[in-house]
């Protein structure tokens, strides 16, 4: 069998990074260095030989580096700034979704390619996919985060979810320009960072609760130390005195697993200025609870349909911490240890933008936790309500006239 010049060329560059120790994954332009110099000395060859001529070059070298280095024909989507998650529900069902809508691409892989695809993708991450272990959350080299599941887990095929970092607000001030929040909240945001107030960032999947949390971590007072803690690392604030962590699976002996519970308490060793925790979906909501309430400033993300259902489920998720926790302790540790929860939600158009910002007064009615608007939706736009966020003493302390700023008259 014939094989054209971009076989040959895979073989080459293949065989040039087997002899050099190159790693692919991990050093990509050493990669792109080999094709180049590859197919320079291919094109050359078919000078004086009767190999198949090159054609386009260019293309040649994307669709070996892609295969050799990358994640082969998802890699242009991997690569594509529009897109923010791909997700596969079988080898010939692959999707992608541009600024919040999903589409089916073309793409179609076999069994065999899509087994290799994850083996890859997981490669530099020290994880592992098996009958013991059939899920797995980790890291990509390029920062996006993988999510597999295996059967029998589901029904046939693997299931894999690759969700990119796509860098499009680092600041309050990117939310603005991007139309997810308004100036009038943006500043308010930004003050309430600056003093000090305990928040929390809810809202459904995709719904941009992360790119939240790293514009408002942007407003922390660059002189604070700030520990993040994740199950994979997602946020990306830059702030020059922060430790990320994230959590580690058991080893191959059942050993070793480091869970967020331990991370939160481990943290709060580190001389924290703040504690960010990327998202509580479990048991650790108490441990950030306590955290809060011991006079550790932080934030937070939680997956909930609107403001007052964050509440409501911050009252529950500790529960999940053992029998001796009770609604009686936990309820009165949410009105104290939360300011506020910024809600955020995915449009159907797929703009994601800021709802409602809620305070908490502290108190405690019954079994229900005092809220008051600051801002919530009407008409489509986030308008101004009659509430007042806790803590007037903390934004005076930091120099934030409070009524001056929420006096829309003076905003306007």
């Amino acid at each position: 069998m014939v094989q054209s010049a971009q076989e040959l060329v895979d073989v080459e560059v293949r065989e040039l990074i087997r002899r050099r120790g190159v790693d692919p994954l991990r050093d990509p332009h050493a990669v792109r260095r080999l094709v180049d110099e590859v197919i320079s000395d291919y094109g050359d060859r078919t000078l004086t030989s009767s190999l198949p001529p090159l054609g386009d070059a260019n293309a040649i070298a994307s669709s070996v580096l892609n295969t050799v280095a990358g994640f082969g024909p998802l890699q242009p989507y991997l690569d594509d700034p529009e897109v923010e998650e791909l997700w596969i529900n079988q080898p010939d069902r692959i999707f992608v979704a541009r600024n919040g809508v999903s589409e089916l691409t073309t793409v179609v892989l076999t069994e065999p390619e899509l087994a290799d695809l994850v083996e890859r993708m997981l490669r530099t991450s020290g994880r592992r996919l098996d009958l013991s272990t059939p899920f797995v959350d980790a890291l990509m080299p390029d920062g996006s985060r993988l999510h597999v599941v295996i059967p029998d887990i589901t029904r046939r095929h693997m299931a894999i979810n690759v969700r990119k970092f796509v860098v499009k607000a680092d600041r309050l001030a990117d939310l603005v320009r991007l139309g997810a929040v308004t100036p009038h909240a943006a500043a308010f945001l930004e003050a309430s960072m600056i003093a000090g107030l305990n928040v929390i960032v809810s809202g459904g999947t995709q719904a941009g609760k992360t790119t939240i949390l790293n514009a408002l971590a942007s407003a922390i007072p660059p002189k604070e130390r700030i520990v993040t803690v994740e199950e994979v690392f997602e946020l990306r604030i830059k702030q020059p005195d922060i430790v990320p962590l994230q959590t580690r699976q058991e080893n191959l002996e059942g050993q070793g697993a480091i869970s967020l519970r331990r991370l939160i308490k481990e943290s709060l060793r580190m001389r924290p200025s703040r504690i960010i925790v990327g998202e509580v979906r479990q048991a650790e909501a108490l441990d950030m609870l306590i955290a809060l309430n011991s006079g550790l400033p932080g934030a937070c993300s939680i997956h909930a349909n609107s403001a007052r259902e964050a509440v409501q489920k911050l009252c529950t998720l500790p529960l999940l911490a053992g029998e001796n926790i009770t609604s009686q302790f936990v309820v009165p540790s949410v009105a104290s240890a939360v300011d506020l929860i910024v809600h955020t939600r995915l449009e159907s158009a797929g703009r994601r933008r800021i709802s409602e910002i809620v305070a908490l007064s502290g108190r405690v009615e019954g079994a229900t936790v005092e809220m008051t608007d600051i801002f919530s939706s009407a008409g489509g736009q986030l308008l101004r309500a009659q509430g007042f966020p806790p803590h007037e003493d903390r934004y005076a302390r930091a120099g934030i006239d409070l009524p001056r700023l929420l006096d829309e008259s003076v905003m306007g």
